[in-house]
C-alpha cells in the first residue's frame, strides 16, 4: 500500500512570509497541529518547511515574542524531510524514526506537494489493520467451532 492511498490531501499551507499568528490561527480553525510552509515555483507548489503548534509555543509564546511580527519563515526548520507518494507505509515509518519527525510532506517524483502523512495517521492505519487481523482470528476460531458441532 503506497502513501498516496492514505495521505491527507487537504493540508493547510502558508507562505514563509506569513506571520506565526496566522499559522496559529489556521491550526486552531482547522483543529490541526501543523501547517505546511510552501513556496511556488512556476505552477508547482513545493514544500519549504513545517511549523507545528510546539514550534509556536517553544519559539514564540515561551520567550514572549510577538506572533504578529515573527514570520513562519523565522521559526521553521531549514531542513525538511519529504517522502514520495509511491513509497510504502514501512518506508514512511523508517524515515520518521531515522529523522526523528512525526510529519512528512508527501511529494510527486518532481517534488510537487500532494499531501502530508503524520505519525497519528500511520498509527490509526496500523491499528485498523491489527483489528482486521484479530477479527480474522476470531472468525477462524468460530468457523472451526461451527464445523465441529
Amino acid at each position: 500500500m503506497s502513501i498516496r492511498e492514505f495521505c491527507k490531501r487537504d493540508f493547510v499551507a502558508v507562505g514563509r512570509d506569513d506571520t506565526v499568528f496566522k499559522a496559529a490561527e489556521l491550526m486552531r480553525q482547522n483543529h490541526i497541529g501543523d501547517v505546511l510552509v510552501v513556496k511556488k515555483i512556476q505552477d508547482a507548489v513545493l514544500p519549504a518547511g513545517i511549523v507545528t503548534d510546539r514550534d509556536v509555543v517553544i519559539e514564540i509564546v515561551a520567550p514572549g515574542l510577538d506572533p504578529h511580527v515573527i514570520t513562519v519563515g523565522d521559526i521553521m526548520l531549514p531542513v525538511i524531510f519529504t517522502i514520495e507518494e509511491d513509497a510504502g507505509m514501512s518506508d514512511a515509518i523508517r524515515l520518521m524514526a531515522d529523522k526523528g519527525v512525526r510529519r512528512l510532506p508527501v511529494v510527486r517524483k518532481d517534488g510537487g506537494l500532494t499531501g502530508i502523512i503524520t505519525l497519528d495517521d500511520l498509527l490509526l492505519l496500523m491499528a485498523s489493520q491489527l483489528c482486521s487481523v484479530a477479527e480474522l482470528l476470531a472468525r477462524e476460531q468460530q468457523n472451526e467451532a461451527d464445523k465441529r458441532r
